[in-house]
């Protein structure tokens, strides 16, 4: 039995978990135990993990200990982390994870179906779906669902992602977490396209800032925000797609509660009309075939479009996904990467923030775009929304 209540686990930040472990007043081993016994405790009802490595954790935390007694100073330090399937202890983002003192405990599920679309926001398990810790009746989204319901459940307070067409926000804004897409190139692509970045989730803003600087280096998109305030240009649809109005009405008016003092965000409405980015990515990731010269011509009217907005403002405002979570048969004709995959495709870092439920109880998020680089409006955002929660 861990010396942590799993109450009391699930409370933990990241960055508490680190200065506990730094300042000797707790063990890696100690945090790492808890994780396990908060796993056991309360994975059998959410299906987040498809692995638990129980053994080589444990062996983990030793280590991270022992470069702890040695003096090194680690940023996570001894972190228990969950680490998206298929992306293993091997990838370029759990190292650099592990680098910085982070504790591997398991794989977080990803969805599957028979009759996959080509996108993926939900789908079973060898387990059986993986379900929403808000609503098990709910999909956590995808394709990083298992993370999102891995944080948003109390289990570890940091899981991996990668992020394709919204697969880090998605999970993110339906579990009600912190989710981050770094931008395109922070990091090498998991896909051939360029598109699928790899990307953190996290119950805490401030633990989402202390992943990226694990992730992409101390320097790189976390200092200061550009200038105060920052210039939002909101929009529900992006010109492109038909958001329930119920979703736009909740994030827009997290907007105004979240960010209401004009020295935190200058709030427009300009009309903006984005290109249809689904001819574009599909091609682009190979499930329909097109002309070279059309792709091209798509992807060149949508960076024309997103550079000549951050020409006016500093960040971009949507609802993270235009419809509400569905169940686990899945979206039907709904388009819930809508809103997110435009800017895999552009490029530029988004981040889904917490942003409440409409009245009928559904959750929603709410997503901020900045320019190539700039994280570190992000982040700042997320760490401001926060207080709000």
């Amino acid at each position: 039995m861990p010396d942590i209540a799993t109450a009391r686990w699930a409370e933990l930040s990241a960055c508490e978990i680190a200065s506990l472990v730094r300042e000797g007043r707790s063990t890696a081993q100690a945090m790492t135990e808890a994780a396990l016994h908060a796993i056991a405790e309360r994975d059998a009802g959410v299906r987040a993990f498809t692995e638990v490595w129980a053994d080589t954790t444990r062996a983990h935390a030793a280590e991270v200990q022992a470069r702890v007694e040695a003096g090194e100073r680690l940023p996570l330090a001894g972190v228990p982390i969950g680490i998206k399937a298929g992306e293993g202890t091997g990838s370029v983002q759990s190292q650099r994870m592990i680098e910085a003192g982070c504790v591997p405990v398991g794989a977080t599920s990803v969805p599957v179906v028979s009759n996959a679309a080509d996108w993926q926001t939900w789908g079973h398990t060898d387990r059986g779906p993986t379900l929403n810790p808000l609503n098990p009746a709910w999909s956590p989204g995808g394709s990083s669902a298992g993370s999102a319901a891995a944080v948003a459940s109390g289990m570890v307070p940091l899981a991996t992602g990668s992020d394709g067409a919204g697969s880090v926000r998605i999970p993110a804004a339906w579990c009600a977490v912190y989710g981050l897409k770094p931008t395109n190139g922070t990091v090498p692509a998991r896909d051939a396209a360029g598109l699928n970045i790899a990307g953190p989730l996290a119950r805490d803003a401030q633990d989402l800032r202390a992943a990226f600087k694990a992730l992409a280096g101390a320097d790189a998109g976390t200092g200061t925000p550009v200038r105060r305030p920052l210039r939002a240009a909101w929009s529900a649809t992006l010109g492109i797609v038909d958001t329930d109005p119920e979703v736009a009405a909740r994030v827009r008016s997290f907007v105004g509660t979240a960010f209401g003092d004009a020295d935190r965000l200058l709030v427009d409405e300009p009309d903006i009309r984005l290109p249809d980015p689904a001819p574009c990515w599909m091609a682009l990731r190979g499930h329909r075939a097109a002309p070279a010269e059309q792709v091209e011509a798509v992807r060149r009217e949508l960076h024309t479009a997103v550079d000549a907005l951050f020409g006016a403002y500093d960040v971009l405002a949507t609802p993270t996904t235009p419809h509400p979570p569905h169940g686990h048969s899945g979206p039907g004709n709904r388009m819930n990467v809508a809103l997110t995959w435009a800017f895999n495709i552009t490029g530029h870092p988004a981040v889904s923030l917490p942003a409440g439920r409409t009245p009928a109880g559904d959750v929603v998020g709410l997503q901020f775009i900045a320019r190539h680089g700039r994280e570190a409006d992000l982040l700042a955002l997320a760490e401001t929304s926060s207080r709000c929660r």
